[in-house]
Order: structure tokens, then sequence, then C-alpha cells
């Protein structure tokens, strides 16, 4: 798949030094690097999944970063919520971020919308993203943030974590020529879902949270430089306590031409 993200002329002498690394990758090198320098990735939540998502790109060296969240921290987050510490609780959670990224990578501009993104605002607050990924934990926001990106035609990363169990995929209503539309309503139909229990409820593996965050940033970095192949069109099943990972086919409508 063809990169989403044109490269910036050039990077900083200190940014080729602390992403040397994917210098000599295959399927990144330089030039990926510069793409992931002029990306614009948007990520809806900044908790379990968020938390190892945002840390990732940041160390990936993306561009700029939109942080949305409208909570805080609380002691309860730090458990799978890694990027935040104990001296931020009762902060914003996007500013927690935003010290967080900028920590790791000076460079990377860091936008905070600390809102709750709904159907009225989702369009506005995603928009100039090259990418979006969704972390969210509610039906409501994650049925929000795909209606959003299947009307603005842009690749969404998504993944849920619950209890032992995780999934991640990456939905397009719009892929380049010679690949089949994914999206959110075609493996979950609205009338089909009902809300989940909560974290409070049946709790979650906090490890299974860095886990799939690296999965969702991987996907993110994939898309952006055009290194391997997406999950699009593929959904990723892990059940952690019984150390199994699976990849199902997703049926997706008629190829684009």
């Amino acid at each position: 798949m063809r990169p989403l993200v044109e490269p910036v002329a050039s990077l900083a002498p200190e940014e080729l030094i602390r992403t040397a690394r994917h210098a000599v990758l295959a399927g990144i090198g330089e030039e990926g690097q510069r793409r992931l320098a002029a990306a614009r990735i948007a990520v809806v939540g900044a908790g379990g999944l968020g938390s190892p998502v945002l840390l990732a790109l940041a160390a990936a060296g993306v561009g700029e970063l939109v942080v949305i969240d409208d909570d805080v921290v609380e002691r309860t987050n730090l458990q799978r919520q890694l990027m935040h510490r104990v001296e931020d609780i009762g902060q914003p959670k996007t500013q927690s971020a935003a010290r967080a990224i900028r920590d790791l990578s000076p460079l990377t501009r860091v936008r905070e919308e600390t809102v709750r993104l709904t159907p009225d605002n989702a369009r506005a607050l995603l928009g100039d993203a090259h990418v979006v990924i969704d972390g969210s934990d509610t039906f409501d926001t994650r049925s929000a943030v795909a209606s959003a990106t299947d009307e603005l035609g842009m690749p969404l990363v998504w993944g849920a974590v619950q209890e032992w169990s995780a999934q991640a995929t990456v939905f397009w209503s719009r892929p380049p020529e010679g690949h089949a539309p994914v999206t959110l309503g075609d493996v979950f139909p609205p009338d089909s879902v009902g809300e989940p229990p909560t974290c409070a409820q049946v709790g979650v593996l906090g490890a299974l949270c860095v886990q799939v965050g690296g999965l969702l940033a991987t996907e993110a970095v994939k898309l952006v430089t055009g290194a391997g192949e997406p999950l699009l069109g593929r959904l990723v099943v892990i059940d952690a306590l019984r150390a199994r990972q699976d990849v199902i086919p997703l049926a997706g409508r008629t190829p684009r031409v």
C-alpha cells in the first residue's frame, strides 16, 4: 500500500540521531522517518490503549499528535495507563499525555483537545489527521469516531480490550484502489451491539493494554510509511489467558477499482 504522507524535506540533526534505528529498518528508512515527521495522528482516548499508543508514536518521531480526552487521571488508572504518573493524579489526561510526549520527543507537536468526542464535534476534531486511532472505551464514542472517519474517508486504527481479551483491526471506508472497504458498521452493526461492561465492573489486564497499544501504533506507522500490509480486512483476536492470538478475515465490500 502506498504511503499516506509525503515526507518533510529533512530532519533535525538531533532527530536523526534519536531515530537512527528506524533509518536502517527495512520498510521505513530515512525517507519513512521523514514521512513520520510529517504525519498528524489523532488518538481518541489517553487511557489504557491511548497511553502505549501515544508513547510509541512519540518515540517513533511522529510530527504531530492530537490527544482527545475529557477525563482526569485517577489513582485506579495507573495499573494500566502507563503514560501517567502519581504526580499527575487530578490533572487532565491530555495535559499528562503532553508532558510524557514532550519528554520522549521534544520535536513532536502536541494538540490537547480536552473535550468529549461526540457526533457533533467529531469531524472538526479529526478532520485534519492523516490517521485516527480509537482507544476509547464506550460504544457511543467508538460509533462517533467511526462515523466521522467513514465520512472523511480516512483510515481508522481500532482496538478494544476487556478482561483478558482484545481485538484490533483497521477500518477504512475509502481505501486505495484494489482494496475492499471495511467499516465498523460492517463488522459490528449498530443494532447488534449493546454497551459493554466497564473496566470497573469486570477488570482489564494492564499488560494486555500495552500489547494492543503497541499493535495499534505499529499499524499507524505502517500506514504512514507504506511499510508492510495493514490489518485492513483482518481482525486480530487475542486471548491472553490462554496465550492465543488468531487472525480472522473480514468480509469487505467490493474492492475499489
